[in-house]
């Protein structure tokens, strides 16, 4: 896409492969060994800081992505990228691109995770997830920047990202806090929901008789990966919720102490 010349990270894939894979090394080799015999850091009150900084990022991002095409004309259905540099469009590759980035911030999930030693939660899911999300992303923006078949899955995350961040947000005031926490369960049945709501709209583009999507592939990977985190969600609830191996420390209600 020509409007995005000059914009950063998008000359090449390769710095965004380089920073995933440094994050990858760093979250499950390097930092964990650093850390090995040292104390774990106290890092509550950056975490609050870092966790209601992307609510408020995602409720920003929620808000362009509704005025630049979901509240402004997308139909749900076949709604292509608009290549043209009207101020709609224009404002819907910045929301794009603002949306890559934002999944480069999000990696502070995980390090912060490494730096407390709780490397039980770097598991393979949230590594995969964090991974797969800017690299994939890259490529949309690159290529298809818009339109409403690649850019509903990006809108529903933002939302479920306001409720799951003001979660953790609420998590890292302390324990004084853990009272308004009852619903951490809920928050794995928002993203079933998300990745179900994700398949069944991308999954519109197989039964329409003629939709000129300018990037098929992309429906395909954006169909593949709805399907693939239902699929690793569900395993995770099964084993959180049913079979009991990552139930809460708190009576049942949801609350780990040590979040």
């Amino acid at each position: 896409d020509p409007r995005l010349e000059g914009w950063p990270l998008m000359s090449s894939p390769f710095p965004t492969t380089f920073i995933i894979g440094t994050y990858i090394y760093f979250v499950t080799s390097l930092g964990p060994k650093l850390m090995e015999n040292k104390k774990p850091f106290e890092l509550r009150q950056i975490m609050a800081f870092y966790n209601f900084s992307v609510v408020a990022l995602s409720l920003y991002m929620t808000y362009e992505f509704l005025m630049s095409g979901w509240a402004t004309g997308y139909s749900f259905r076949c709604d292509i990228v608009d290549y043209s540099r009207s101020p709609t469009a224009l404002r819907m590759v910045r929301t794009c691109w603002l949306y890559y980035f934002s999944k480069f911030i999000e990696l502070l999930d995980t390090i912060f995770f490494v730096l407390r030693k709780k490397n039980n939660q770097v598991t393979f899911l949230h590594v995969f997830h964090h991974s797969i999300m800017p690299w994939t992303w890259w490529f949309g923006v690159k290529f298809a920047a818009g339109s409403g078949l690649g850019t509903f899955h990006a809108l529903l995350n933002c939302i479920v990202h306001v409720v799951m961040y003001t979660y953790y947000g609420i998590c890292s005031l302390g324990p004084a806090y853990h009272q308004y926490l009852w619903w951490k369960k809920y928050m794995t049945t928002i993203q079933l929901v998300q990745f179900i709501m994700i398949t069944c709209h991308i999954g519109q583009i197989y039964m329409m008789d003629d939709c000129p999507y300018q990037y098929p592939i992309f429906m395909f990977i954006i169909w593949l990966y709805g399907s693939v985190f239902l699929v690793l969600f569900l395993h995770f609830w099964y084993h959180a919720y049913t079979k009991g191996k990552r139930l809460p420390k708190m009576a049942r209600n949801g609350i780990n102490k040590d979040q």
